[in-house]
């Protein structure tokens, strides 16, 4: 392309997703989105305080970018979401749980109209990732279950109650984190399963919803059946040659966050914007910081300027960005049905819970001993847990409570706990699998799994599965353990039978 160096950035600025650290639009961010074109925005958990704040941002994010605005959220359910005073999604397990397509359309529809209050058009949502491994770090509860079929007709409800309200979705992670062990953000995951096995299970979610969704997000995970030397992000024979032709998939694709270790650690931002475009990507999530932003721009432009990325090629990504910017323009609503979401999502926690083991309830007013972590730190793609002191507050509500915290897992001693015939319930509020210490040594009489359901197989004792850990969940708890709510949810991953 004969255009100054400028010129091509502000081309390229229209194919990366940018963050930014703060709760406003300072100037210089401003400046820089509007001197290089960045349609593309996605906000997290620290740009936000509360709905006045957001939608001020939101509205000077629309003036700095213009009509194509593109202002992403990853608001999915349970634990991950970033606006955590609207009412509260469910988790996709939970949805799976209480297995109602029309509840899942109720709730994608709740989603949307708050997240659209707030000035956002485009939610990272909702998974498809199917969770058959037990050991998977960072899908677990987000999963809508392990069977291909009905996961995927549960996120297409979703999906559609979403874009009934206006805000597009993106399905994720294409094409399928289910079956890993590692952690993106962290290394390189491979799911080494041969084609015929990966058409059955893994792709068939993707392939079922790609008529419908108007965008899919990238793994970053070899799939070596189909391309050995690239994460599918960078893959042209699983973004071009499978999605693109094979399935004839006509809607974005963006990458998943270029800062992860998997891909910055190993390839480069720069590099690895480029070889994401020309594998087949719209847009790449260039999250990180201003500098490997305008690293990013610069590889993209010097991509531009030598004709690795052809001009057909970038209008294209341009033309397939605008329409969905078009298709759900940025424009704020305004949100009355708070209550009434509410609701929905009161709904939803209820449904989902349920019990694993015959758990049987304490005696209303007795002494319950509540164990607990200390600590409910985030683990970087969700939320931090539930303090062990809100689930006190909350269980001394029926019971007299003793909170006991524990530090580690791998050191607690739970033969220490007084022999006094106190009814002793587990709390787990982080999503972190128990070891040998705990699955040998724990015996409480009641497991709460606040958040990964596969704790539960780390302890031998009844369970209660909220598949998350918002109030409207421990509220189901305490109705259930009123005696006013039974456990209706069904589990729908392997090995909870």
């Amino acid at each position: 392309m004969s255009k100054s160096h400028q010129e091509l950035r502000k081309i390229a600025g229209q194919l990366i997703m940018i963050r930014f650290p703060g709760t406003t639009l300072d100037a210089a961010t401003a400046d820089f989105i509007r001197e290089n074109g960045i349609r593309g925005v996605c906000l997290f958990r620290g740009n936000m305080t509360d709905s006045e704040q957001l939608g001020k941002l939101t509205a000077d994010l629309r003036a700095a970018m213009g009509p194509d605005a593109l202002i992403a959220i990853d608001q999915e359910g349970g634990a991950v979401v970033r606006s955590t005073w609207v009412p509260a999604p469910p988790a996709a397990m939970g949805l799976g749980a209480a297995d109602d397509t029309e509840l899942a359309h109720r709730t994608g529809a709740a989603v949307a109209r708050a997240v659209k209050a707030l000035g956002f058009n485009w939610n990272f949502a909702p998974v498809l990732d199917l969770n058959n491994n037990p050991h998977n770090p960072v899908i677990a509860e987000r999963s809508f279950g392990a069977e291909p079929k009905r996961a995927a007709e549960l996120a297409m409800a979703w999906m559609a109650g979403s874009h009934s309200e206006g805000v597009a979705c993106c399905v994720k992670h294409f094409p399928g984190h289910g079956d890993t062990h590692v952690d993106s953000h962290r290394d390189l995951p491979t799911v080494n399963k041969p084609l015929e096995q990966l058409e059955a299970f893994e792709f068939a979610p993707f392939k079922m919803a790609a008529p419908q969704a108007p965008a899919m997000m990238t793994a970053h995970i070899v799939y070596p059946s189909i391309d050995p030397d690239n994460p599918a992000t960078m893959s042209p024979a699983i973004l071009d040659k499978l999605l693109r032709k094979h399935w004839q998939y006509r809607g974005v694709i963006i990458t998943d966050g270029m800062d992860m270790h998997a891909i910055a650690g190993r390839y480069g931002v720069g590099n690895a914007a480029v070889r994401a475009l020309t594998a087949g990507a719209d847009m790449v999530m260039a999250l990180g910081t201003t500098e490997t932003q305008n690293e990013t721009l610069d590889a993209i432009a010097k991509a531009l300027a030598e004709g690795a990325l052809t001009e057909e090629q970038v209008q294209e990504r341009l033309d397939r960005l605008s329409a969905l910017a078009r298709a759900y323009p940025c424009k704020p609503r305004s949100y009355k049905e708070d209550a009434a979401d509410r609701d929905i999502m009161a709904e939803g926690w209820r449904r989902s819970l349920t019990a694993r083991g015959n758990p049987q309830r304490p005696a209303k007013g007795s002494k319950v001993r509540l164990i607990a972590r200390q600590d409910v730190v985030s683990d970087g793609v969700s939320e931090a847990g539930v303090p062990a002191s809100t689930v006190a507050t909350t269980l001394g509500k029926l019971f007299d409570v003793e909170l006991i915290t524990f530090a580690d897992a791998d050191t607690f001693d739970w033969n220490a706990l007084p022999q006094d015939g106190a009814f002793t319930i587990l709390a787990s509020t982080s999503r972190l699998r128990y070891g040998d210490n705990a699955r040998s040594n724990w015996k409480p009489d009641l497991h709460l799994a606040l958040w990964n359901p596969y704790q539960a197989l780390d302890i031998s004792a009844p369970a209660l599965m909220t598949y998350g850990f918002a109030a409207p969940a421990l509220d189901a708890v305490n109705a259930w353990l009123s005696g006013a709510l039974e456990a209706q949810g069904r589990c729908p991953v392997p090995g909870f039978a």
